[in-house]
C-alpha cells in the first residue's frame, strides 16, 4: 500500500501548490503552474510504477492538476484565459523538448557522470513529447469547450463539480488514448500498454475527483493581487 498512500499524498500536495500559487499570484500563478506541470509531467511519465495492482506511469497527479487549473481559469476568468493557459503549456513542453535534445548533443567531459542518465530520460522525450503535445492540445481544448457547454446547462455555483468532472472525464479519455498510443504502442507488450492505458485513465479521473474540493476553494478564494 506504500505507493497508493504516497500517491494520495502526492496528489494532495500538487493541489495545495495550485491553491498557494493562486492565492499569492492570482491567475499568473495558475499560468506558471500549467507550464511547470506540463514539463514535469512529461519527465515523470518515463517512470513506471505499480499501483492498485496495475502498471501505471508516474505523472498522472501533476498532469491531472492542469485540467483543474484550466477549469478554474474558465470558471473565474472565462474561456479565453483557459485557452491561453493551454497554449502556454504546449509551448513550455515544446521548448523543453528542443532545449534538452540540444543539451544531449554536447560531448560530455571525461569525468562527466550525467550524460547517460540524461540520455535515458530525455532520449525518450521526443516520442513522448509528440504524443503528449497532440494529446494535450486535443484534450485540453475539448475540456475547455465541454466545460463552457456544461456551464450553460448547469450555471449554478454548486454545479461546479458537474462542469469539472464532466468535462474532465471525456477529455482525459481522449488524452490517455492518444498519448499512450503514440508514446508507448510498440515500446511495451500489448498487455502492458493496455494496463498503462486503463490505469492512467483511472488515476487521472481519480485525481480529477480529488481536485474538485480544491476547485471549490479556489472559486471562493480572492488572490492577494485582486483585493
Amino acid at each position: 500500500m506504500f505507493n497508493e498512500m504516497l500517491g494520495l499524498g502526492f496528489a494532495i500536495v500538487n493541489m495545495l501548490f495550485v491553491l498557494i500559487l493562486y492565492k499569492f499570484f492570482g491567475r499568473t500563478g495558475l499560468f506558471v503552474w500549467v507550464g511547470f506541470a506540463t514539463v514535469l509531467a512529461n519527465i515523470q511519465v518515463t517512470k513506471l510504477i505499480e499501483i492498485f495492482g496495475l502498471t501505471a506511469t508516474l505523472g498522472n497527479a501533476i498532469y491531472g492538476s492542469i485540467f483543474l487549473v484550466t477549469d478554474i481559469l474558465n470558471e473565474k476568468y472565462g474561456k479565453k484565459e483557459a485557452k491561453k493557459a493551454v497554449w502556454l503549456g504546449f509551448i513550455s513542453l515544446l521548448m523543453m523538448t528542443v532545449i534538452m535534445q540540444m543539451v544531449l548533443l554536447f560531448q560530455p567531459a571525461a569525468d562527466d557522470f550525467a550524460q547517460e542518465s540524461l540520455s535515458t530520460i530525455f532520449g525518450l522525450i521526443p516520442r513522448i513529447a509528440l504524443g503528449s503535445m497532440i494529446a494535450y492540445l486535443v484534450s485540453q481544448y475539448t475540456d475547455v469547450l465541454i466545460f463552457s457547454f456544461l456551464r450553460k446547462l448547469f450555471p449554478s455555483d454548486g454545479a461546479f463539480w458537474i462542469r469539472n468532472n464532466g468535462s474532465t472525464m471525456l477529455s482525459q479519455l481522449l488524452d490517455t488514448l492518444i498519448f499512450t498510443s503514440i508514446a508507448f504502442w510498440g515500446v511495451y507488450p500489448t498487455d502492458v500498454w493496455l494496463s498503462v492505458f486503463i490505469s492512467t485513465y483511472v488515476l487521472k479521473f481519480l485525481v480529477s475527483i480529488l481536485g474538485t474540493p480544491f476547485g471549490y476553494i479556489a472559486k471562493r478564494m480572492t488572490p492577494v493581487d485582486e483585493k
